[in-house]
């Protein structure tokens, strides 16, 4: 396993996608809705790691990582040992990156996404993802 991306908030996409840029990190793919407005992006680091950032109206204060996901090479496999190990995990399902996922929270109630890549993961590919989401 190893950390696949940390999502971030940000009321100023533009500015914030600048910033990251000037760190070497590169635009991989970005989240329009179905009104065509930019509402997200993920920036790529040089190992396959992402940062994932997501426009919301305001921004929280404190503790602005919405969540963060680990890249497994075995979703199922990883599912099956977290349940046996009495871990409470959504259901597998493809997410609109074409990515598999299983969700969890940590006792903080942070969120925890587990990926799989596949050969069509826009992680991996780049592109666009078309997403229903109005920022708040």
């Amino acid at each position: 396993m190893k950390l696949a991306h940390v999502c971030i908030e940000t009321d100023d996409l533009e500015g914030t996608e600048t910033f990251y840029r000037k760190l070497g990190l590169d635009r991989r793919f970005e989240f329009r809705n179905s009104n065509d407005e930019l509402v997200g992006l993920y920036l790529a680091f040089a190992n396959n790691t992402f940062l994932e950032i997501i426009k919301v109206i305001k921004p929280r204060t404190e503790g602005a990582v919405r969540h963060f996901a680990i890249e497994v090479e075995d979703i199922d496999a990883a599912k099956a040992g977290l349940e046996k190990k009495g871990v409470v995990v959504s259901d597998k399902k493809l997410g609109v990156d074409k990515t598999w996922m299983i969700t969890t929270r940590d006792p903080n109630d942070i969120f925890i996404e587990l990926h799989q890549y596949t050969e069509q993961s826009l992680q991996q590919c780049g592109g666009r993802c078309d997403i229903d989401y109005t920022p708040k």
